[in-house]
């Protein structure tokens, strides 16, 4: 299947503007593939406040027409619920909408399976002045680390298969941008973990993690030449996997610097 370029259409001026997000998939399948995935993913961690209000699924033109709106429907089901399960505010009385192959179609085929999703963003408000973390474990961590260590970002936790951060993490990532400004000649790369899967799994998740943490220090005015980012997926585990608890599986899914500069 082709790599698609994510594209948002904006339809209004105005804070609450209505935009979209494509996410394509396999002929007839209604499962989300390793690049739906990656680009839900990949919208995530771009660190808006979404809110979804219309989901809307197509099909090429094989097969019947009632066979084409029911796998339309599956497909919305299944953006649905991974939409759900990454913690994405979806409106309780959300249009949803089957087209089965009954719209205009695109000359390419691979372009006409796809979901439709129709959200509001908001950007969030950018922090001119990082507040003060109640700890300052990681800024002592900092202080005393050389070139090539490796340091975990404590108490920053992502909800399952998801690059969201969830909230009682923001503590951590005021703290990391507190020690970019203090900090101006270091250089760093964002390390990405999951938990949970097999190693032969694909590692858009952990990415979309550092990813998104990435992103975070990029608003708020980080020089993106001091940063880059990684995913390495589960190959660097703390616990072995399968973990035997939950409180493993927060310790798997992780962010780690790498100190590159100092």
């Amino acid at each position: 299947m082709k790599k698609y370029i994510v594209l948002f259409l904006i339809f209004s001026c105005g804070l609450n503007a209505q935009e979209k997000l494509n996410v394509y998939f396999d002929f007839d399948k209604h499962n989300l593939n390793e690049q739906a995935i990656k680009t839900i993913n990949t919208w995530i961690a771009e660190g808006k406040n979404y809110q979804v209000t219309k989901l809307y699924g197509f099909c090429d033109s094989k097969g019947t027409n009632s066979y084409n709106d029911t796998l339309a429907l599956k497909r919305v089901n299944e953006v649905y619920n991974f939409l759900k399960e990454s913690k994405i505010e979806v409106l309780k009385d959300i249009e949803i909408r089957g087209f089965g192959e009954d719209f205009k179609q695109s000359k390419i085929q691979d372009e006409n399976r796809r979901v439709t999703i129709i959200f509001t963003s908001k950007m969030d408000k950018v922090v001119e002045e990082p507040p003060k973390p109640a700890e300052k474990q990681f800024a002592e961590k900092i202080k005393s680390a050389k070139k090539g260590d490796l340091l975990k970002l404590d108490n920053i936790y992502f909800y399952n298969n998801s690059a969201k951060v969830v909230t009682k993490s923001e503590p951590i990532l005021y703290e990391l941008l507190c020690v970019m400004v203090d900090n101006p000649t270091l250089k760093i790369e964002i390390q990405g973990h999951i938990c949970c899967k097999r190693p032969d799994e694909p590692e858009v998740i952990s990415t979309a993690r550092a990813r998104a943490v990435y992103n975070y220090l990029i608003r708020n005015k980080i020089d993106r030449n001091r940063m880059s980012f990684k995913g390495y997926g589960v190959s660097r585990p703390i616990h072995p996997i399968p973990e035997k608890n939950a409180l493993e599986e927060d310790d798997n899914r992780r962010v780690e610097i790498l100190v590159k500069e100092k």
